[in-house]
């Protein structure tokens, strides 16, 4: 099946969206543990900020990378006229 140009840019803007999101993911997930130690220094609500990161901080970000994940597809679905109007 051959692709249209406009259904290719939407799988490249697709694609540098999920892989924007993905490094984010990245970040959160691993850097605090690699600099775990350095971040123990800082203090955030009283806790040593590596913990607060691994307890909550990464759940947190998660959880806003869903969101605008969510919300950037449904705009970018409506741009291309690819939606699903339910």
């Amino acid at each position: 099946m051959q692709l249209s140009e406009r259904h290719r840019a939407y799988w490249r803007r697709n694609l540098r969206m999920t892989a924007t999101l993905l490094v984010i993911w990245f970040a959160v997930t691993f850097l605090p543990i690699y600099f775990a130690r350095e971040l123990n220094d800082i203090s955030f609500f009283g806790w040593p900020l590596a913990f607060y990161m691994g307890a909550q901080g990464s759940l947190i970000v998660y959880v806003l990378l869903i969101g605008y994940y969510a919300w950037a597809m449904n705009r970018l679905d409506h741009e291309y006229g690819v939606n699903e109007d339910v």
